[in-house]
């Protein structure tokens, strides 16, 4: 055999990789397959399709990977769409996919699934929602500029509440700029401090055109708003990941505007039922004092103020009895001593002694007298001092001076001031000695009033 009819590998993989590159059949091959040995490197993703009897290798560039909506994971079962090429340096065969979806489930939908575990994993779903302020003097909306969203927020707003500003921040709300439009102007609202309230959306649509709202960086810029927020994105039966890191979510535009604003025509209603019943509560809680006040003067001690200094005539005339008896009792005392006295002396004779006892006697009953005297006038004073301090204390003692006080003829209510009288008016006059009734020809106040 001659030398030159031998190849050298590279030749042999060269020939056989242009085979694979020109061969129409294989330049764009749709195959299905369970991932294995999924190892992502640089970017790029390498791994392999089997089934129950072969398996081949994939390679998936970093660009095309970018396009992928969900997040491949040895096991799962994939579809895929790529060109099968054979690698020089290994001498193996692969498949260079451009193109891969889940076999069974759309792509956006599981990769929707799997972000919303992940951040419910987070605790971003459950973290805390921001209440809304309920009168908001701005308001910013992130939406298409040509959409239907804006026109109907301010209908609803300008309806509910004039007073409320709405500013358009403009964002592409779909297609492939969508999610870097939303973040961008989510940041621009941000850096205003007056701002109450930001409300995002769009109207409906499919997944697809729904999903910038299910981009994860729109969903974190989101919950890092200072501002409250709104999403109000596709319909009813729409919910992205928009909605659930939203601290108010909103089926349609018109229910957002609904949630930022106010209607004042009912916060106005509100007002004038609280007034109403404020009113009633202080009507209420005058009569009540009134009602107390009528009680008072109505009163026992009002109606007869005599009565406050009864009580100390009565104790003033116990102590005036208990007096009189302990005197009595004293003098009683004496008089038997000096019946004893007097016995003695009787029974020793001598002149002498019954002089000086006599002497003793005098001086004793002398000194008795004084004391007893003493006693008597100490207790009269400190009687009279007490019946003269009552005596100050009656009212009766201000109008036997000459002076007097005027009261209503029916409710007995003593009249103090020029502002109580009426002209016209009949009133009563009370006297030390009794009462008159008098009408009231003029008024005049004090120059000094």
């Amino acid at each position: 055999m001659v030398e030159s009819n031998y190849l050298s590998v590279t030749q042999l993989t060269t020939y056989l990789k242009r085979k694979f590159d020109y061969d129409p059949y294989l330049q764009r091959v749709y195959l299905t397959g369970e991932i294995s040995n999924f190892r992502p490197r640089s970017g790029h993703q390498y791994f392999s399709l089997k089934d129950d009897h072969a398996k081949i290798n994939v390679v998936m560039f970093a660009g095309a990977f970018k396009k992928v909506k969900f997040q491949p994971e040895t096991g799962m079962k994939v579809n895929v769409v790529g060109q099968v090429t054979l690698y020089a340096q290994s001498g193996q065969y692969q498949i260079t996919i451009d193109r891969m979806e889940p076999d069974g489930i759309g792509a956006l939908y599981l990769a929707y699934e799997q972000l919303k575990e992940k951040l419910a994993t987070e605790g971003l779903f459950s973290r805390p929602k921001r209440a809304l302020p309920r009168f908001p003097k701005r308001i910013a909306v992130i939406t298409s500029r040509s959409g239907a969203v804006i026109h109907d927020i301010m209908t609803t707003a300008a309806r509910r509440d004039p007073l409320a500003q709405i500013v358009l921040f403009p964002a592409v709300v779909q297609g492939n700029q969508a999610a870097d439009s939303l973040v961008q102007r989510l940041r621009q609202v941000y850096q205003y401090a007056d701002f109450d309230v930001i409300i995002i959306g769009r109207g409906g649509g499919s997944i697809e055109d729904l999903w910038p709202f299910n981009e994860e960086i729109v969903a974190r810029t989101m919950v890092a708003s200072p501002i409250p927020i709104i999403s109000s994105v596709g319909h009813e039966t729409d919910t992205t990941i928009a909605d659930l890191v939203a601290d108010q979510r909103a089926a349609t535009p018109t229910a957002a505007a609904e949630l930022a604003t106010p209607q004042l025509s009912e916060v106005l209603a509100s007002v004038l039922d609280g007034r109403t019943r404020l009113l009633r509560s202080f009507q209420r809680q005058l009569q009540l004092w009134r009602q107390q006040l009528q009680r008072q003067q109505q009163s026992f001690l009002f109606q007869h103020p005599e009565r406050l200094y009864q009580g100390y005539l009565q104790q003033l005339d116990l102590l005036q009895q208990r007096f009189r008896q302990t005197g009595q009792a004293y003098l009683q005392t004496r008089r038997q001593l000096l019946q004893k006295v007097t016995q003695r002396l009787g029974q020793v004779d001598p002149s002498a002694q019954v002089d000086n006892q006599r002497l003793r006697v005098e001086n004793l009953q002398q000194r008795s007298t004084r004391a007893m005297q003493g006693l008597l006038q100490q207790k009269r004073q400190q009687a009279g001092q007490q019946m003269q301090a009552l005596d100050q204390l009656s009212p009766l003692r201000t109008v036997a001076r000459g002076y007097s006080y005027a009261s209503d003829e029916h409710t007995q209510k003593a009249l103090t001031s020029v502002i109580d009288f009426q002209v016209g008016q009949t009133f009563q006059l009370q006297l030390k000695d009794g009462r008159i009734k008098a009408n009231v020809l003029q008024k005049e106040n004090d120059k000094n009033e």
